[in-house]
């Protein structure tokens, strides 16, 4: 695997970024504008389900609010995730901060199109589970910020 992360940094790609003062920089700085995007759209949802907020509107009508602004902010981060892995994919190899991020980014993807939007969508899910839908999704999608900031510091 160690590989394909040296295969994956020598890229052009990488290389560019890394060789550029300017780019990792900026290319982070809209990464953390789809951090913050995919944030707000999970709160409001997870908030709802857990009754903290926005409770004037349906926990359906909210996840169809936000719903747009998660799909965006995924793409968005992605697309500049992908270049910012790139130009450091080793340093990520070895970085359990990286490796934390990535599995709760899958789980979090998983379980929010799997499990939460299912339960959302459901006009007569017990309050128990859309509360505790919620409170996992907050913890899963704060992992993935939080191991994601912790990369750069580790």
């Amino acid at each position: 695997m160690f590989e394909t992360f040296d295969r994956l940094e020598q890229t052009w790609i990488g290389q560019t970024i890394r060789e550029s003062l300017w780019l990792f920089p900026g290319i982070e700085a809209v990464h953390l504008l789809g951090l913050a995007m995919l944030g707000g759209s999970v709160l409001v949802v997870d908030l709802r389900l857990l009754g903290a907020g926005l409770t004037r509107a349906t926990v359906p009508a909210v996840l169809s609010s936000a719903r747009p602004w998660f799909l965006g902010s995924l793409v968005l981060m992605f697309s500049t995730g992908i270049p910012l892995f790139l130009s450091e994919a080793i340093k990520c190899y070895y970085n359990t901060s990286f490796w934390v991020k990535m599995s709760a980014l899958a789980i979090g993807i998983v379980f929010t199109f799997g499990v939460r939007n299912r339960i959302a969508m459901r006009r007569d899910a017990p309050r128990w589970a859309t509360a505790l839908v919620g409170a996992i999704s907050l913890m899963v999608w704060f992992t993935v910020a939080a191991a994601g900031r912790w990369i750069g510091f580790s």
